[in-house]
């Protein structure tokens, strides 16, 4: 997996440019996310395909990837208020840009 890339322009850039630009970014972030609950998953089945295991062991990796998936969470929660901001604050379809 690659970091996300945003790109930058020299010159100033216009309000809706701003807004996608922010827009995108919540879109990384998201992408983001879904690759970290994905090695969530997998640790899952790793875990559970092992031949010699605990019950300890399968608990302590659940209890690492539920850690990992409420943490998530938050940040959704966060991503979703960006989001709010920027189309409840910030866009205005009427207005030209």
């Amino acid at each position: 997996m690659s970091m996300p890339v945003i790109t930058t322009s020299p010159c100033p850039i216009s309000m809706g440019q701003a807004i996608t630009d922010l827009i995108e970014s919540i879109a990384l972030e998201e992408t983001a996310l879904s690759h970290v609950l994905n090695a969530e998953g997998e640790k899952i089945q790793k875990v559970l395909s092992m031949d010699c295991i605990s019950l300890a062991e399968i608990l302590e990796a659940n209890e690492t990837v539920m850690n990992m998936v409420s943490t998530v969470n938050d940040l959704e929660h966060t991503l979703q208020a960006k989001l709010s901001l920027v189309t409840d604050k910030l866009y205005y379809p009427s207005r030209e840009y």
